[in-house]
């Protein structure tokens, strides 16, 4: 039965990359504008240096791009379950707790969900990868609890969660005319989530769809990592990874490591790592190199670095190469990167995320020539050799890709009308 009203709850997905807020509205779009008029925002905070100011989203990488003093955060959501997030970081001198950060985060994908949708939210149902923390149950719980009282402290009232991929799955189920079995595969910055589903236009207005669930699963990789090991393995050596000290041992590593996930950036600016750096610089074997990890430092430009990197990445999904401009460190130098390169360094990360494919299919003792749909999400899910190999699982099944950005906020939309009504 189609609703004429407007649903009194929304979904939010805090993406490690980027966010989105669903409202579910007859005859409008689901997703809210969160700025500039777009339906996403990347998850980026930007703390002036100079005075009180904070931005959000595309203005915070504008900002830092643009070199003004502060402290950009990004990757926040890798902060759930793991160690660091009783930790904190220093911010205009003075240390910050990472929950803050987070609270500040999603306090403003609320106030700005709520300023396009023109009333006020307290419910709400937010979306969690399959496994926050692979092989950890109380971690798993752990994190999901974290996100929930952070829901809490900017206040939501009423609190579910749903599985991204689970989500997903309900946005492209509005789409279809007849039952079909799907594969969901939702790669996004942090985690890869699967699925497989019976949807369909008659069972869509169920709300217990345990039933037509047949597996459920998830890896902690995401498109962060194969940043990270592009990033190690392509553009970290111009800077003297792998390189040797004059008494013949390696450079240390930790720098390198640091600076190329995204969420540790900033520990590369501390003053132990000042000092560390300190020494390689006395005893690097190759000066040159090493002298430009220090500018990168200096300028604290790791995140523009990364950012290179992803859009690398992005590029080598629709081309064989990608050239990368090293101009804020190097000025005029180039770095062509190929696919195959790529694919090498990150081939490890793709095995696995085809083996965790392959067991969840095992699991549903469903033969692959029963599955009509494998629907790809998720920014990373592009990436040319990881859909390759899972083609390679499925070959009779058609490739769809959804809303790579919104597909997710769209069905929690979907979900958070169904459990909190219209």
């Amino acid at each position: 039965m189609t609703r004429s009203t407007p649903a009194v709850a929304c979904g939010i997905d805090f993406g490690t990359s980027n966010s989105a807020v669903g409202w579910h509205r007859p005859g409008a779009s689901p997703l809210l504008p969160l700025e500039d008029g777009q339906p996403t925002m990347p998850s980026a905070i930007f703390f002036h240096e100079e005075d009180s100011t904070i931005s959000y989203g595309r203005a915070a990488l504008e900002d830092y791009l643009a070199g003004y003093e502060g402290r950009l955060m990004r990757a926040m959501k890798n902060l759930l379950g793991s160690s660091l997030i009783d930790g904190h970081t220093e911010i205009r001198g003075r240390g910050v707790p990472f929950r803050v950060l987070l609270t500040h985060f999603i306090a403003q994908l609320k106030a700005r969900a709520e300023q396009a949708a023109g009333r006020a939210f307290t419910s709400v149902v937010m979306g969690r990868p399959a496994f926050f923390v692979d092989g950890d149950e109380a971690a798993d719980q752990s994190a999901q609890d974290t996100l929930g009282e952070i829901a809490a402290a900017v206040g939501f009232e009423h609190i579910a969660f749903q599985y991204e991929p689970l989500a997903a799955a309900f946005d492209y189920e509005s789409q279809i005319g007849r039952e079909e079995l799907v594969l969901v595969v939702d790669i996004g910055g942090g985690t890869s989530d699967f699925s497989l589903i019976r949807l369909g236009p008659k069972r869509a207005g169920q709300a217990d769809r345990k039933q037509d669930i047949l597996a459920h699963g998830g890896v902690h990789i995401g498109g962060g990592d194969f940043d990270r090991h592009l990033n190690l393995a392509a553009f970290m050596p111009l800077l003297g990874l792998g390189s040797k000290l004059r008494n013949g041992k390696d450079v240390p590593s930790t720098q390198y490591s640091n600076l190329a996930s995204w969420h540790t950036i900033n520990f590369a600016y501390t003053n132990k790592a000042q000092e560390t750096l300190s020494y390689i610089r006395a005893n690097a074997a190759e000066r040159d190199k090493v002298e430009l990890l220090l500018k990168l430092v200096k300028e604290r430009a790791g995140h523009w670095l990364s950012l290179q990197v992803e859009k690398t990445k992005i590029e080598l999904s629709d081309a064989p190469l990608a050239r990368a401009s090293l101009d804020r460190i190097a000025p005029g130098r180039m770095l062509d990167v190929t696919r195959p390169e790529l694919d090498h360094a990150t081939a490890p990360l793709i095995a696995r995320i085809e083996d965790t494919v392959a067991a969840l299919l095992r699991d549903a003792t469903v033969g692959s020539a029963a599955i009509d749909t494998v629907f790809f999400t998720g920014g990373s899910s592009r990436v040319s050799c990881l859909r390759e190999r899972i083609a390679a699982l499925l070959p009779e099944a058609r490739s769809v890709e959804g809303d790579l950005f919104g597909s997710i906020g769209a069905g929690l939309a979907l979900d958070a009308a169904r459990k909190f009504g219209y």
